[in-house]
């Protein structure tokens, strides 16, 4: 290894989070500030947190309850709804 090229090394060097955890780690600084860490990360504590850009999740939710509430069409029941048709059709040009 060659001299004078490696930074400095600190084994005990003192991690601060913004939640206030404190632990230490080995790092070429002295200190370190964080924002995030294993303490309040959502998912290492099981805790979601939703980030609503522009109301995006809200419209996702109201397609779903609008495609929930439109009763679903198979293909046996648009083939019905176009006989039905046919045939009202066919009575109404005899009449």
């Amino acid at each position: 290894m060659k001299s004078e090229i490696h930074p400095q090394y600190f084994n005990q060097a003192k991690v601060t989070c913004a939640c206030g955890r404190e632990f230490t780690i080995g790092s070429t600084r002295p200190e370190l500030k964080v924002e995030i860490c294993s303490g309040c990360h959502p998912f290492y504590t099981g805790k979601e947190k939703l980030i609503d850009a522009m109301g995006k999740v809200d419209k996702f939710k109201a397609r779903k309850a609008k495609a929930e509430a439109k009763p679903a069409r198979t293909k046996v029941a648009k083939l019905e709804a176009k006989k039905e048709a046919k045939v009202a059709k066919k009575n109404k040009e005899d009449k």
